[in-house]
């Protein structure tokens, strides 16, 4: 699938990889064949003002966080209020994912403008949020929350 937005990774980029990729790499507690385990994606954002922040997911048959959601959390623990980019990366070398349904429809209200990582058929890109979910759910009319 082709972006209108898509770019090359830039160095920020391949540094928020890599705080994923260490974060996950650092947690995972999988060990397949036989076990799925608990943590096995890692995530990181970047903040408007350049931090960055990691975070994995919590597995549970209920419905636990996803690694994403878990990296906006922290972000916001630490006060950063405006994300400008996020990746996912799974455990074991899987790489870069693409955020499940749920994720991009929390990135479209709360950071509208951000950018997410995600693998392409020409490579791992940089695209914004708003075109991996083209008809997304508008609560109120508009995206965003003034409470994000």
């Amino acid at each position: 699938m082709t972006f209108a937005s898509a770019r090359e990774l830039d160095a920020d980029d391949l540094d928020l990889v890599a705080l994923a990729t260490r974060t996950i790499d650092a947690n995972t507690d999988a060990a397949p064949p036989e076990d799925d385990g608990i943590h096995t994606v890692g995530a990181a954002v970047r903040a408007g003002d350049g931090r960055m922040f990691a975070g994995v997911n919590v597995y549970h048959f209920t419905g636990g966080p996803c690694a994403e959601l878990v990296a906006l959390g922290a972000a916001r623990a630490n006060g950063a209020r405006e994300i400008v980019t996020i990746v996912a990366v799974g455990d074991g070398g899987r790489g870069i994912l693409a955020p499940c349904g749920r994720d991009r429809q929390v990135l479209v209200d709360y950071h509208p403008a951000c950018r997410v990582l995600v693998l392409t058929a020409d490579g791992p890109r940089s695209v914004l949020v708003t075109d991996l979910l083209p008809g997304a759910y508008v609560r109120n009319g508009s995206a965003g929350s003034p409470t994000a």
